[in-house]
C-alpha cells in the first residue's frame, strides 16, 4: 500500500480529513499528517487525537507576508516530506504543500470548494476535486485533470457527527435563552472585504439589544478575541456574550445554537448540511456553493445592515431529539479517487461514487 500526505493549514480541515484518514487507513495505506501553528489548527488536531507534525505559522494579511510565509513554510516542509516520501500529497487549498509537492517532484491532489481563492503562480497540482455543483469554468488551474464529489465538504464528517450536551455547562449556556453562535470575518484572509466587519457590528448590536438571548462567539486567533472583548466589555461582563477559553467542537454548538451567523464559509456550511437557520455576513465573492445554498433556501446571505435588522429571525429553534443524520455520499467518492489516483484503478471524472 502507498502512503499519502495530508497538510492542514486551517482548522476546519482538521474535522474534514479525520474521516478521509481513518478510511485510508482502514483500506491499507500508511498517512503522514502535517499540521501548520495557525487559528486553532494544532489544538483541533489534538482534540481529534491526530497523529501530526507541526510545521511553520500564519504570517499576518500582508499580502509580502502571506506569500514569503506559504514559501518559506514549503521549505521547512521539505526535509521531512523528502524522508517520507508519500505517493500523493493531499490538501484543502494548501498553497505550501503545492510548491513542496512541485520541488519534491510529488503528484498533489487539491480540493477545494471556492473558486475565488488565490492560486500561487506556476504551482497547478496534478489534480483538482471539487464539489459537482462548482462549473469546470470556474476552476483557475488550466490543465489539471478534475474530479468531483456530491454535495457539501461538511457532508464528509458532518454524519458522523454526536452531539456532547456538556458544552452547554462548559460554556455557561442558559437552557432558558436563544443561543447565537457568531463567527466573525476572516479579516487576515486575502480575499476579506471590510464590509463584513460592518455586518459583525451590525449583528452584534441587534443580539445585544435582544431580549433573552445568549451569544457565544468563535474569534480565529486570540487578536481577534481581544478585539472583540475591548470592543463590548459589557457584553462579556452581563454574560450575554462568551468566547470559549479553549478549541471546542464547533458541530456540538452549532447542534445546540437556535442559529448560525458567520462571516466564514465552513462554519455557514455545517449549519446547512446539519438543518440550522444560518446567516451570511460573508462580503467577499461568493462562491457556486453558497450560491448554491442560498438558492435552495438553506442559507440567508446578509449583504447590508438593513437585511441584518429585517432579515435575521430570532426565534427558538425545534431540536430533533437526536442528531442521527442519513449518511452522504460525499466521503466515499472522495476516498474512491483518492484511492484511484493511487492506483487502485483508473480515476474517474464523474462526480459519485456509491458508499457500500
Amino acid at each position: 500500500m502507498k502512503k499519502v500526505w495530508i497538510d492542514l493549514e486551517n482548522t476546519p480541515q482538521v474535522p474534514f480529513f479525520f474521516p478521509i484518514l481513518r478510511e485510508l487507513q482502514r483500506l491499507g495505506h500508511l498517512t503522514y499528517v502535517t499540521a501548520r501553528d495557525a487559528s486553532q489548527t494544532c489544538e483541533m488536531a489534538d482534540l481529534y487525537q491526530l497523529t501530526y507534525r507541526r510545521v511553520g505559522r500564519h504570517y499576518g494579511r500582508h499580502k509580502v507576508m502571506k506569500v514569503f510565509g506559504a514559501g518559506y513554510r514549503a521549505l521547512q516542509l521539505l526535509p521531512s516530506v523528502l524522508r517520507e516520501e508519500p505517493a500523493l500529497a493531499i490538501g484543502h487549498g494548501s498553497r505550501s504543500q503545492l510548491i513542496t509537492a512541485k520541488l519534491a517532484r510529488i503528484p498533489s491532489l487539491l480540493i477545494s470548494d471556492y473558486e475565488f481563492s488565490s492560486a500561487v503562480p506556476g504551482m497547478r497540482p496534478t489534480w483538482v476535486m471539487v464539489p459537482d455543483v462548482m462549473p469546470e469554468s470556474a476552476i483557475q488551474f488550466a490543465g489539471a485533470r478534475i474530479l468531483k464529489y456530491p454535495g457539501l465538504k461538511e457532508d464528509v464528517y458532518v454524519p458522523d457527527f454526536k452531539p456532547d450536551p456538556s458544552i452547554k455547562s462548559r460554556l455557561g449556556l442558559d437552557e432558558g435563552q436563544l443561543v447565537v453562535t457568531v463567527r466573525p470575518p476572516a479579516t487576515e484572509a486575502h480575499y476579506h472585504n471590510p464590509e463584513s466587519d460592518l455586518l459583525f457590528d451590525a449583528v452584534i448590536d441587534l443580539l445585544s439589544h435582544a431580549e433573552d438571548t445568549q451569544v457565544v462567539v468563535l474569534p480565529r486567533n486570540d487578536k481577534q478575541a481581544q478585539a472583540v472583548r475591548t470592543a463590548w466589555p459589557g457584553l462579556f461582563e452581563q454574560r450575554k456574550m462568551v468566547i470559549p477559553d479553549h478549541a471546542i467542537d464547533g458541530l456540538d454548538l452549532i447542534w445546540y445554537s437556535d442559529l448560525v451567523i458567520s462571516g466564514g464559509g465552513t462554519m455557514n456550511r455545517e449549519a446547512a448540511a446539519m438543518g440550522v437557520p444560518v446567516y451570511s455576513i460573508f462580503r467577499g465573492q461568493i462562491g457556486a456553493v453558497d450560491r448554491h445554498l442560498a438558492q435552495v433556501g438553506r442559507l440567508v446571505l446578509l449583504e447590508s445592515v438593513g437585511d441584518v435588522r429585517t432579515k435575521v429571525n430570532l426565534k427558538r429553534r425545534v431540536q430533533p431529539a437526536n442528531a442521527s443524520m442519513r449518511a452522504k455520499p460525499a466521503l466515499s467518492a472522495i476516498v474512491g479517487h483518492i484511492t484511484a489516483i493511487l492506483g487502485e484503478e483508473q480515476p474517474s471524472t464523474r462526480s459519485s461514487v456509491s458508499r457500500s
